[in-house]
């Protein structure tokens, strides 16, 4: 534990992190008013004293909807990523360790994935499945699918003809029990890196698909759909979408520099040969 926090990327990512969670968690507590409501004659307004970061186009104060933003942005977030390492960590073991036809057809599907862009893909998805909370965490975590089958396959053909690997073949065990006690717990580390950086890329395809009218509907708030209300209005009242444009990029910046100390601190040497 305590060389993990002696690594200054760990550390501030993951301050930045938690600080992202605990505004989320305690939203009610950090306003006092309700993101939903609307006022009109208040619209524009600057930062002040009373609206700490301004309010919207309608009288909303900004700040409110933020932080009750950052639940909708965080559990689409987490959930899809979550989809992805299900799916994708699943499969990959599978391919990597039965190989032959079965990684062959898998690899192929996941070929045919990558071919479009992650975005694109939520948004073909996006377009199917319609707009609500629950439909955002597919169309987001489908495209991060690929990311976690790569790197599960990747190590499962790296350990697949080990030694223990073919012992624990030679005394019978079953597949699922070698793929669970002997292949998971060494995919697992670099799922925890491929994590971090995968929450990055669902935090910005949240904000993009929000930005593009996919994400939550109103009046629910979401940073990408605040980032949306505040387009028109980003020179005469750049606060409307300065503040959120912001908490979106230092979230993605905390697990981006997440992921890259847990894989300076899980992998050595891989730091070494980069250096």
């Amino acid at each position: 534990m305590k060389s993990m926090l002696s690594n200054k990327f760990i550390v501030i990512g993951g301050t930045i992190i938690v600080l992202m969670l605990l505004i989320a968690i305690f939203a009610p507590l950090l306003t006092p008013y309700e993101y939903g409501t609307v006022n009109l004659p208040n619209k524009h307004q600057p930062p002040s004293s009373e609206h700490v970061m301004g309010t919207d186009l309608y009288g909303r104060d900004v700040w409110c909807r933020i932080v009750y933003g950052a639940r909708i942005s965080l559990y689409v977030s987490f959930s899809a990523v979550a989809i992805a390492i299900i799916f994708g960590s699943f499969f990959g073991i599978i391919a990597g360790y039965l190989k032959g036809v079965v990684d062959i057809v898998f690899s192929r599907v996941i070929d045919i994935m990558m071919a479009f862009p992650p975005l694109l893909l939520s948004l073909i998805l996006g377009a199917c499945l319609g707009t609500s909370l629950q439909n955002m965490t597919i169309y987001i975590g489908v495209p991060l699918i690929p990311m976690f089958f790569r790197v599960s396959r990747g190590v499962t053909l790296n350990i697949g003809e080990r030694t223990y690997i073919m012992a624990a073949k030679s005394i019978g065990s079953s597949r699922l029990r070698i793929m669970m006690k002997h292949i998971l717990p060494n995919v697992l580390p670099q799922i925890f890196v491929v994590l971090s950086l995968g929450m990055g890329g669902a935090i910005l395809a949240e904000a993009a698909l929000g930005f593009l009218g996919l994400g939550v509907p109103q009046p629910t708030p979401s940073w990408g759909l605040i980032v949306n209300e505040g387009k028109l209005y980003m020179f005469s009242a750049p606060w409307t979408t300065g503040f959120s444009g912001a908490f979106i990029a230092l979230t993605v910046l905390g697990f981006n520099l997440l992921g890259d100390g847990l894989r300076d601190f899980l992998d050595p040497k891989l730091k070494h040969l980069e250096s």
